[in-house]
């Protein structure tokens, strides 16, 4: 009983994932892929059936297959998540207006996301 309630519970946060990725790729200010590879993750654990179609999907599928296999993310990939963390952090701090410790915090967290996704192998 308990595996079934955790395994219903993971398809729900599965779909949940997909639905916020699939937002994310028409909003420029919702990410796709970390929603995605949370989707993938909660189906790897509660649905072959999903883990599967969404491996194979024709436009997420091959992201998250090189991830998966490889743990790499694509150049033109980094370029923009990097690039877009830069433009966040000069909006932020000459135009948003926010106490200094949010913006420390603001950016403290963009540069822990731009060195991860830097460290990361990079796919040609």
């Amino acid at each position: 009983m308990r595996t079934q309630v955790k395994k219903t519970l993971l398809v729900g946060f599965g779909l949940l994932c997909v639905a916020l990725g699939v937002i994310g790729a028409f909003l420029p200010v919702m990410p796709t892929v970390p929603f995605l590879l949370l989707a993938l993750w909660a189906f790897a654990r509660s649905s072959d059936r999903l883990h599967g179609w969404l491996l194979n999907h024709p436009r997420f599928g091959p992201p998250l297959r090189n991830w998966q296999e490889h743990g790499a993310i694509p150049a033109r990939a980094k370029l923009l998540s990097v690039g877009s963390m830069g433009v966040a952090a000069v909006w932020l701090a000459f135009f948003s207006g926010v106490p200094v410790w949010a913006m420390a915090l603001a950016f403290a967290v963009m540069a822990y996301g731009a060195w991860f996704v830097l460290s990361r192998p990079t796919l040609k």
